[in-house]
């Protein structure tokens, strides 16, 4: 599932908390629940292993909730609200979620779970933190220690979430946003990396299914650059492996595709082929291609920027019951 593009990217809009800076998350503690809901770990890893049996995309669906929640207006998830009008309009109807942000079920699931083990205590932002880091372990990725404390907000910010940028951005235009949330240039090459398992909707790859067309365009129409032609009569919601060599494991094999020019997301490839990539991204895509350990270090770290981007602490915001 496609999590970062048309997602992992968006500039706050004016009104929202502001973003990541050095204190950002000030508020969090990896042992914040140490004593209020000791078992809560376990308790998101249980239910998550149980769900990925179902369903090998979980793990990716999850990831991408935490990218969309914590780009439009902070960490507060705001993301998973339903429409409660005229006080809330979803966020999960915007382009960038409609028909694709999936997962919301096994959030609840967990939510459930821990509501009856520590009852108000665990907030909905810090299932989808943990949920994420927990799916990355299970496919094979880094571990990190996940700070927590993060407080539900009770708002959504449609003007942010519209703000989602598309699969086929520019390179500059995807290091202007990742920036005005106060990610760098590694902090985007290696999130893009969760892209190495996961699928996307044809629609939103290299493989021209554009939007309103009802199909693919046949192998014989499809340019010679395309390394992913289409079935005739292939439907654009059709799935496509986000990375076509190991689909659902958690490696750093996404970065070798890239060098291969084998991305399906267009605003994957571009952080090799725009032209300001050479004196970019291009040297950090390599770097990780050559060394998963690099690769796996810089995302933990990543992550935990990403999750420290104006959390709700303190007595802002609510524990949800219901997520």
């Amino acid at each position: 599932s496609l999590f970062l593009t048309a997602a992992l990217v968006l500039a706050l809009s004016p009104g929202a908390h502001g973003h990541a800076g050095a204190d950002a998350g000030a508020g969090l503690s990896s042992s914040f629940y140490d004593d209020s809901c000791p078992g809560a770990g376990d308790i998101v890893r249980r239910v998550i292993q149980k769900a990925r049996v179902a369903d090998a995309r979980i793990p990716a669906s999850l990831i991408r909730l935490h990218f969309h929640d914590c780009f439009v207006q902070g960490c507060d998830g705001s993301l998973l609200l339903d429409n409660d009008l005229p006080a809330i309009m979803t966020e999960k109807e915007v382009p960038a979620n409609d028909r694709s942000a999936r997962g919301f079920k096994v959030v609840d699931d967990i939510k459930r779970a821990l509501e009856n083990a520590c009852p108000g205590i665990v907030s909905c932002a810090d299932i989808l933190a943990l949920a994420s880091e927990i799916s990355v372990e299970l496919a094979g990725g880094p571990r990190w220690s996940v700070l927590l404390g993060r407080r539900d907000g009770t708002t959504t910010n449609i003007e942010s979430a519209n703000n989602l940028p598309s699969p086929f951005d520019s390179l500059e235009m995807l290091q202007e946003k990742f920036k005005n949330l106060g990610l760098d240039d590694t902090d985007l090459v290696a999130l893009q990396g969760a892209h190495t398992f996961g699928r996307a909707q044809c629609q939103f790859t290299q493989r021209n299914c554009s939007a309103g067309q009802d199909t693919c365009l046949t192998d014989a129409r499809v340019p010679t650059f395309n390394p992913f032609p289409c079935s005739a009569g292939q439907d654009e919601e059709t799935l496509v492996n986000l990375d076509t060599v190991t689909p659902d494991v958690f490696d750093n094999k996404y970065y070798g595709n890239l060098l291969r020019g084998r991305a399906p997301l267009p605003s994957d490839q571009v952080m090799l082929s725009d032209p300001v990539a050479a004196a970019t991204t291009a040297r950090i895509v390599r770097r990780f291609s050559e060394s998963q350990k690099d690769f796996f270090k810089n995302f933990a770290a990543s992550m935990i920027k990403m999750g420290n981007i104006s959390p709700l602490t303190g007595r802002a915001g609510e524990i949800r019951n219901n997520c």
